[in-house]
């Protein structure tokens, strides 16, 4: 067997069904409602169901590793239209991929050599997948803790040189999971020139790049600041996003890559051995899918709802700023973020997650401790009846 398998550590959610598992049955008479788990709950759009019927003849053809050309064509031009740039070349700078958690655990395996003391580094709190990716490629991770005065976001500075000096390999994550950050020009600008210096690739995961809360102000892309910043060859640089939260499909499994050309090459050399072809049907509903804005649109509204219902209820129990983007909350529990959770489970019937489970103890610190992740997921109605129950139980409970 692989022994790095033994490496990898529990999932967050395996560690949070244990935790719960100690708090007993839920109470009696109130219905659980789960905002645990990142999964979007608003309906798919109609033209992403349509698409999947008229390509049924798809299911006898053999997927290209590549890609659909129309999706390359489709991605290349949203990407365009979204972050206000010249179109990627949809030939050497787009590849289709199953969703953005398997491009980013094959795009590590893809560059790390694992010969060369690698270092991987990747904020904290983090997407598990940031970790795991690094680790079977034999690399190490090294997490850069998210700062409260920086909005949650990293501060590049405190990676110290003989870390960057081994770095191959940089995960951000902007819009942030959990914290909703977004980076800014400056940001980027910083990771730009350590990058040249050191000469590590960034994978920037952006997933939630679709769910902002001010629609007049979508966040910076990773390819959008390289453009301002006169990177128009987007060296060393490779963008992640999916449809799974912008359109609510994420059992399509359909995202893409994009960046530099020369990366990408490599990569496709990589997935044409990992088995990782979209079907023509998944394609199709793709197309339909980066091709249409109106239901973009409607599922930010919905969120911002949610935000504007909650937000007033829990503000007035839990320290919990409003984000600036994704549909989660990163509020501050008054003690143990595991105690509070599973003191939450058992009294009120709402599953969240303790953000220790979401971090690494780093720098003499966890920093998700004393703080829950609660993802806004749910129905309207069950979001303000969540939010209710956690005041109550806040002001009742000694936790």
């Amino acid at each position: 067997m692989n022994p790095r398998l033994d490496t990898l550590h529990p999932y967050p959610f395996e560690k949070l069904r244990a935790l719960l598992a100690e708090a007993g049955p839920q109470p009696e008479g109130l219905r659980p409602i789960n905002l645990s788990i990142g999964e979007p709950k608003h309906a798919a759009p109609a033209c992403v169901e349509q698409a999947i019927r008229e390509a049924m003849p798809g299911l006898s053809v053999y997927p290209s590793t590549k890609g659909d050309p129309a999706l390359r064509r489709a991605i290349a031009a949203w990407l365009a239209r979204r972050y206000s740039i010249p179109a990627p070349d949809a030939e050497t700078q787009v590849l289709p991929a199953l969703g953005s958690r398997e491009a980013l655990f094959a795009f590590a395996q893809t560059v790390i050599d694992p010969s060369a003391d690698s270092v991987v580094v990747c904020p904290n709190p983090f997407y598990q997948i940031y970790e795991g990716a690094a680790l079977l490629a034999g690399a190490r991770p090294y997490y850069v803790n998210a700062n409260p005065l920086r909005d949650f976001g990293c501060d590049w500075h405190q990676v110290p040189e003989d870390i960057w000096r081994k770095t191959r390999l940089v995960f951000v994550c902007s819009p942030g999971n959990p914290a909703g950050n977004v980076m800014s020009l400056d940001d980027w600008k910083m990771l730009f020139a350590l990058s040249d210096r050191h000469g590590f690739v960034i994978a920037s995961d952006e997933c939630y790049s679709e769910i902002y809360l001010d629609e007049d102000n979508p966040p910076l892309g990773g390819l959008q600041a390289a453009r301002r910043l006169g990177r128009d060859d987007y060296r060393n640089l490779v963008a992640f996003s999916s449809l799974s939260k912008r359109s609510n499909v994420p059992g399509l499994r359909s995202g893409f890559v994009a960046g530099d050309a020369a990366l990408l090459a490599r990569f496709l050399l990589y997935r044409t051995y990992h088995g990782s072809a979209m079907s023509p049907l998944v394609a199709a509903a793709s197309v339909a899918a980066w091709n249409d804005e109106a239901h973009v649109k409607e599922n930010r509204r919905m969120y911002r709802e949610k935000f504007d219902a909650v937000l007033p209820i829990l503000q007035r129990v839990l320290d919990v700023p409003r984000p600036q983007a994704s549909f989660y909350l990163w509020a501050a529990t008054p003690g143990s973020d595991t105690a509070f959770a599973r003191g939450l489970y058992g009294r009120a019937g709402i599953t969240v997650l303790p953000g220790s489970f979401l971090a690494r103890p780093a720098h003499g610190m966890n920093p998700g401790e004393g703080r829950i992740r609660i993802a806004l997921v749910a129905p309207l109605a069950e979001c303000v009846q969540a939010a209710e129950r956690i005041a109550h139980f806040v002001n009742t409970s000694s936790v």
